[in-house]
């Protein structure tokens, strides 16, 4: 397996979009259906995702430490430096950060169900077992980022590093569902600007262009295209089977695609349009302030509840968004260390 280093990689990715389908259809089915139990289709979708993702990174410790122990060298195309865990494996820092944030998944799960058991089951997002479960994803997810970090230079790593950016960024925005709305500010579209350029000013950091950040936001829009026409289909699909009915208020709007921010290549330009000062800041601030005078609208758009976006909104979005451009290059600097020479950019 770490002779081929795409393989364990693209195993990772699978696990990571296994577990954002089913999050999107869980979220749906909560909005058309209502409160479920542990054991739905959508969840097997969730929990299998996490049980690929941590498998496949037990087995890559194991081969990387079974390797160093017969003194054959590990290319650190597979996940990257390796570190030493109790003294006794030898662990690529990208498999082991995944296969941490897959274990502890599985324990949030188990708290999770023993939590419905004493509490009911709710259908709120912000308790802290799911707390718990979604940022464990979120570390899963970061480990994959880094997995395919870890082998810029090889000609499937650009569309992996792509593809995994996409989907961490995409599941990230499950956090919208539990802030709650004020009236001075919008405080989820703000927080779609902190997220995005943060994720866009990280490619671009890491890669050192703008092809890889222009790739990270069409894929983004192709599953948030793609899960708005699978969640609400599957859902329906699925309580016909189980013979329950949709909610009689129900408007089947795609609940996980309306968190993702359709209008991200404005992200985009607002970083090309700083490309010269080389500045993620004002790139960031450009960008978020497109994205919160625009997020808004593509549920609005669609019919569903909410309101124009205000000055104010926008101001914190541009904020917000330099705040995200710095972090952004910062973590684009932290995963070139996962690559033992500069490289050219990667897509």
């Amino acid at each position: 397996m770490i002779d081929r280093p795409w393989v364990p990689a693209w195993i990772l990715l699978l696990g990571s979009a296994s577990t954002l389908v089913g999050l999107a259809w869980d979220l749906q089915w909560h909005s058309d259906v209502g409160p479920d139990t542990f054991y739905t289709l959508p969840h097997l979708f969730i929990y299998a995702g996490a049980a690929v993702s941590g498998l496949v990174s037990l087995a890559v410790v194991l081969a990387a430490t079974g390797a160093t122990r017969s003194g054959r060298a590990v290319d650190t195309a597979v996940g990257g430096r390796r570190v030493a865990v109790l003294g006794v494996f030898q662990a690529p820092v990208g498999y082991l950060v995944s296969g941490v944030g897959s274990a502890l998944f599985l324990l949030y799960g188990l708290w999770d169900e023993w939590w419905h058991g004493l509490y009911g089951f709710d259908a709120v997002i912000a308790s802290p077992p799911h707390v718990g479960l979604l940022t464990s994803v979120m570390l899963a997810m970061l480990g994959s980022v880094m997995t395919c970090a870890a082998a810029a230079g090889q000609r499937w790593a650009g569309p992996a590093v792509v593809a995994s950016v996409a989907i961490l960024l995409g599941f990230s925005m499950v956090v919208l569902v539990a802030i709650p709305d004020t009236s001075v500010l919008d405080e989820r579209t703000v927080t779609v600007s902190l997220l995005s350029m943060a994720a866009l000013a990280c490619v671009a950091s890491f890669t050192g262009g703008l092809r890889a950040v222009l790739a990270a936001a069409v894929a983004l829009l192709v599953a948030q295209v793609v899960l708005a026409l699978f969640s609400p289909w599957a859902t329906r699909l699925y309580a016909a089977s189980e013979g329950l009915p949709l909610r009689d208020y129900t408007n089947e709007l795609p609940r996980m695609s309306l968190l993702m921010p359709a209008t991200l290549l404005l992200g985009v330009a607002g970083l090309a349009l700083a490309g010269r000062s080389r500045s993620s800041v004002l790139g960031g601030a450009l960008g978020g302030a497109a994205l919160a005078a625009t997020f808004p609208w593509q549920a609005l758009l669609l019919g569903a509840a909410g309101e124009s976006p205000s000055a104010a909104t926008i101001v914190a979005g541009a904020v917000l968004g330099a705040v995200g451009g710095l972090v952004g290059e910062r973590l684009g600097g932290a995963l070139r260390l996962l690559v033992p020479a500069r490289m050219p950019e990667v897509v």
